[in-house]
Parts: structure tokens; C-alpha cells; sequence
């Protein structure tokens, strides 16, 4: 028996697979989110103890010895901890928009594009920089009192196994490594006014950190790897290694992901590249900041349920009876295949006339488009995988395919557990099937006439865009 443990932003989940890949049993928890002013920030604590919980309830569920696990969670955000590996403060979360103006004064004095020139990483409020260098300006004491600042995961692993406090290089690609060196680049650090703190920094295990597990939620003794994170985490288990395949994960986030091993640090900075466990390989991330959590606003502010949503899609035609969602809701702007910390979601062409349906199939059309936009920038040529909370339902996985005029590999299940799995096996030599780990569940087929109308839905959401980022064509 293998276990994945994915840490997520809202929900905890643990999954045991056999050796086919065949998901044996999976246990979840949902953690806290905590908002205010721009904040968002997660209880460490809290966090460890659901991962222990779902562990204790998949393993007691399941008959057999742990072979060995694999652990991935959310990227990005301040994970401040001691050297035992306990909080300090509070985790900020990669949604926080603390750091919104001391980004607009790094994109207003070119520090911003010069990041992005050095490492490939379009730097957000959430990301380590901004956050560590506003917590350096605002709260020194909580830096004065860490250790380390790790990632989700790495968290995790550390009180797990009492192993040293490390890190990936998927987990320290934003903003501070060199994508052709595997290092820090210290002179980003500088860059930052974060010099001082460098210490700091998680070191980076390179190839994935290892270890045995202490007892807690696994058996003393289990074998664990510890990442990547969840975005090329994610991308194992759905089988997306070839350059130019993609993968589309629509989750709380919207990320768009495709397989490269070209390094392109050109064109307007956005996204990151995400170095991989292979030398030479990255995934080209546009991991846009709001997906599934846009349409659980406006399902929220509607008094719809989510098992109505298929029924509400197919009650309204394309293009949602003028209707139009500019689905950029994030309280710390959008992130890919653009930077804008400022900008908030629009609704257009709402009369007395329009219906819920209408409101629904609006949001999902607009994710949509920014879903095709985030992928073209990122270089897309070849097949494209789509897996997360929103593939769940059928109408909207045939509203994307429409949408963004391609086949859809539909992948189900645990698939960020799947393919922490199977990074796991890779880093202990354990032979897997990786195309029987990887199978589609379905594919879907885009229809002709629908997406020939979606390509000019797409320029309109594009000028709408342009407008609201003060970009007019």
C-alpha cells in the first residue's frame, strides 16, 4: 500500500493506493482560512493536526503494510517555524495581499521585471518575497524568532520525521532560485532588502529530502518523500511530463501548467518557471489566483447549491444571455498570465432579466477564458489534462472543453496525492506503472460550432481585460 498526503489551502486529504494505482481509500479535513484587510493566514497547528487525523483514518481503513509515502501541499506564502519545526506566528498564506504596495513600488522601479529576468518568477503579494520582506519591515520580532521559513509541506515533513527543516526546488523556485543553477540567487535576496535574513531561507534538497516517519499518522519507520509541491504534483499524477503537454487544475486556484525544457525569460514577466526533480525540465506555471473559489462566491451570493450547477448550465445558452465575468476575485489581484495586484472581478450585462443561471454559467464561461489565456502563454502545444474539484461536474468540464477548443484528459481522484506518490517511488527506486497511475478517466470532446463561438467570446473577454488593467487596444 502507498499514501499521498496532500496539505491543500481549505482541505486536508490523505489517499492509500495499491500497487495499480487503484485508489484504496481517502479521508479529509477541512482546515480554517483566516481573512481580514487583505490577510489570509492558517493555523499551523491546525493544519499538522488534520494531517495526522486523515493519515490515522486511512491507514486504520485500509489492511496492509505502508510502503513508503509521498507528501505535496500548497506552494507559496511564509511558514515561519523554531528549529523543532513549531509556528511561530501564524502561516500567511500565498492568497494574503499584505504585500500589495510594496509590489506596486517593485513594479513601478523595475526590481519586478528584474526578478523575473534572473529566476523566471513573476513575484506576487503571496510569494515569499513580498511577504518575508513586509514581515522584515512590520514584524522583525517574528522574524528574530524563526528558524526557518518553510513552505506547507515542508512543515509538515519536518514534524512528521524530526528531520532538518528543508525544501524543494519546486517549493523554492518563487522567487529566489536560479532555474539553471538550483540555487539561491542571493543576489535577488539583496534585490529585496532581505540580505539579513537569509539565513533564513529553507535549504534546498535537491534531489527530494527523505526520511522515516516518527509515529504520528503513519507507522514509526514509514518511508517519505517530501514534494514537490502540489502544481508539479499534481502534473505526475496526471501524466504530464512531455514537453509541450499541459495540465489544467481547476481548484480554489486556476493553474495552468505545461511541460518544458526551454527556458524563455522574455516577454512580459508573469507566472513561474517551476524547476522539477529531472535537471533540464520545468513546468512553464500560470497559476492564476481564483477558480473554483469564483464560483463559489457567486453560488454563495446566489443561494444555489453546488448540486445544482450542472442543471443551471444547461438551462441557460453560450454566452449566458450577455452576461460577462471578468473572475478576478482574488483580494490580492491576479498573479497569471499577468501581474495586477489591484484588480478586482467585473459583472457586466446584468439587467432585472437575468437569472441565476445566467450569473453561473457567466462565472464559469469567464474562468474559462482565463483558463485559455493563462494556457497560451504558457506555450500549450500538445495534449491537455484537466483535474480538481471542478472536473466533478460533467456540464462544466464540456463548457471548458467548448471554451478552450481542445480535447479535455479528464483525471479524477486524489490526483496531487497520485503523483506524490509516485515522485516518492521515482526517489526510492520503486518501480511503478506510471501509465496505469496516470490514466484518464475520461476524455472530453470540444463541440465544432460551440468553440468556433468561444474564440470570439475569448477576444471580447480579452478587451473587456484590457479595460479594466487601463490597457485599452
Amino acid at each position: 500500500m502507498y499514501v499521498g498526503i496532500d496539505v491543500g489551502t481549505s482541505t486536508v486529504k490523505a489517499a492509500a493506493f495499491d500497487g495499480a494505482g487503484r485508489e484504496l481509500a481517502v479521508a479529509a479535513r477541512p482546515v480554517e482560512l483566516s481573512m481580514h484587510g487583505g490577510f489570509v493566514e492558517q493555523d499551523m497547528d491546525e493544519v499538522y493536526g488534520a494531517v495526522v487525523a486523515v493519515l490515522d483514518e486511512v491507514t486504520a481503513g485500509t489492511d496492509g503494510t505502508v510502503e513508503l509515502a509521498g507528501l505535496t501541499g500548497q506552494g507559496d506564502g511564509v511558514w515561519l517555524v523554531d528549529r523543532e519545526g513549531r509556528p511561530v506566528r501564524a502561516a500567511a498564506s500565498w492568497m494574503d495581499g499584505r504585500a500589495h504596495e510594496l509590489l506596486d513600488q517593485w513594479l513601478a522601479d523595475g526590481t519586478f521585471e528584474t526578478v523575473f529576468r534572473r529566476t523566471g518568477s513573476a513575484m506576487f503579494p503571496g510569494c515569499p518575497g513580498p511577504l518575508l520582506a513586509w514581515l522584515a519591515a512590520h514584524e522583525p520580532r517574528s522574524l528574530d524568532a524563526a528558524a526557518t521559513a518553510l513552505y506547507c509541506k515542508d512543515m509538515v515533513f519536518q514534524r512528521l520525521t524530526g528531520a532538518r527543516a528543508t525544501t524543494d526546488v519546486s517549493d523554492a523556485s518563487m522567487p529566489f532560485l536560479d532555474p539553471r543553477t538550483r540555487s539561491y540567487d542571493n543576489g535577488v535576496v539583496e534585490l529585496l532588502g532581505l540580505t539579513r535574513r537569509r539565513g533564513l531561507l529553507a535549504p534546498v534538497a535537491d534531489p527530494l529530502a527523505t526520511a522515516e516517519t516518527r509515529g504520528e499518522g503513519l507507522p514509526a519507520g514509514t518511508r517519505i518523500a517530501n514534494g514537490p509541491y502540489d502544481l508539479p504534483a499534481c502534473a505526475l499524477g496526471a501524466g504530464v511530463t512531455e514537453p509541450g503537454d499541459g495540465l489544467l487544475i481547476v481548484g480554489t486556484c486556476l493553474a495552468s501548467l505545461v511541460a518544458t525544457t526551454e527556458l524563455d525569460l522574455s516577454g512580459e514577466p508573469a507566472g513561474l518557471y517551476i524547476s522539477l526533480d529531472r535537471p533540464g525540465h520545468w513546468l512553464r506555471a500560470m497559476p492564476a489566483m481564483v477558480g473554483t473559489a469564483a464560483l463559489d462566491w457567486v453560488l454563495s451570493t446566489t443561494g444555489v447549491r453546488h448540486a445544482e450547477v450542472d442543471a443551471l448550465l444547461a438551462a441557460t445558452p453560450p454566452g449566458a444571455n450577455g452576461v460577462r465575468v471578468l473572475p478576478y476575485f482574488a483580494p490580492s489581484g491576479e498573479r497569471a498570465p499577468f501581474v495586477e495586484p489591484r484588480l478586482r472581478a467585473e459583472l457586466t450585462g446584468v439587467s432585472l432579466e437575468s437569472t441565476p443561471a445566467d450569473l453561473i454559467r457567466a462565472t464559469c464561461e469567464g474562468i474559462g477564458f482565463a483558463a485559455r489565456h493563462c494556457l497560451e502563454a504558457a506555450g500549450l502545444t500538445g495534449s491537455l489534462a484537466v483535474c480538481g474539484g471542478g472536473t466533478r461536474s460533467p456540464a462544466w468540464m464540456r463548457l471548458l472543453a467548448d471554451v478552450l477548443g481542445r480535447p479535455l484528459r479528464v483525471v479524477e481522484g486524489e490526483v496531487g496525492a497520485r503523483g506524490a506518490v509516485l515522485a516518492a517511488a521515482e526517489r526510492y527506486g520503486v518501480p511503478l506503472d506510471t501509465e496505469a497511475w496516470t490514466r484518464p478517466t475520461e476524455i472530453v470532446e470540444p463541440d465544432a460550432g460551440r468553440a468556433a463561438a468561444y474564440t470570439k467570446g475569448f477576444e471580447d473577454h480579452l478587451a473587456r481585460l484590457a479595460v479594466a488593467r487601463g490597457r485599452e487596444r
